[in-house]
């Protein structure tokens, strides 16, 4: 048995990196997966095999964070085919690092649909739908607190705007047990932010473990945060950085 057996989560942006760890992690814990994806068709569905290789029930549902009506319909998908709804993971997120007097209106108006609009539609929409004692969980960054580097001014204040986000809706639904937490990594070694990219030097030197964390390592403390043992952490901002922040 399990932490999460009969439980379902809905994991957004699910197909690739941070995203694919936590859907495989949740569904080792007993979860039934469903996972979104915008693109690339063929990682989610290697994300739903490797699930199903091992025993676990997972679907893939293409729908872009920022189409509102594509997020809504994908809470309502795994609705129907598991059931129920227990815990979400607002994971998808994008940046666009460039100095911000050069970034385009576009440019903002994308980061900000997906990393916090897209975090209240799909919240919303799963609010009608989970169980008391669900579990709603958000993937800021650390840079909603602290930004050392330069290029991610706009990313680094949708992500503050989460971390404000967790500590507000955690007082509206604490009264039915659901809990609301947002998990900040700093640098982990993903495709789009590897650890031996042209970032990398200037994040590993501001870490104190002087390197990348794993995606496993966000999954890590997500489950935990999904599981039976985190029921009184709420509204917390919780920081997996290597010690970016300290």
């Amino acid at each position: 048995m399990t932490n999460l057996t009969g439980k379902t989560a809905l994991v957004t942006g699910g197909s690739r990196g941070i995203g694919a760890a936590i859907a495989r992690r949740l569904a080792a814990e007993g979860a039934n997966v469903a996972i979104t994806y915008t693109q690339g068709a063929a990682a989610a569905a290697e994300v739903v095999s490797a699930i199903e290789g091992a025993g676990g029930h997972a679907i893939a549902i293409q729908a872009d964070a920022a189409d509102a009506k594509a997020v809504t319909g994908a809470v309502e998908k795994a609705v129907s085919t598991f059931g129920r709804l227990d815990v979400l993971v607002n994971n998808a997120g994008t940046a666009i690092p460039k100095p911000f007097e050069e970034t385009t209106l576009d440019e903002m108006d994308r980061v900000i649909d997906i990393n916090l609009r897209g975090v209240f539609v799909a919240t919303q929409a799963a609010l009608r739908h989970l169980q008391d004692g669900g579990r709603i969980i958000t993937i800021g960054s650390s840079v909603g607190e602290r930004l050392a580097v330069p290029g991610l001014v706009a990313y680094a204040a949708t992500k503050g705007a989460v971390k404000m986000f967790t500590q507000g809706l955690s007082r509206e639904v604490g009264i039915r047990g659901i809990t609301v937490n947002n998990v900040q990594p700093g640098p982990i070694d993903t495709e789009l932010n590897p650890a031996s990219g042209d970032w990398a030097t200037p994040q590993i030197a501001g870490t104190a473990l002087k390197r990348y964390g794993h995606v496993e390592d966000i999954a890590a403390m997500v489950a935990f945060v999904a599981g039976p043992e985190a029921s009184y952490i709420t509204g917390a901002n919780l920081t997996v950085d290597g010690g970016t922040n300290a």
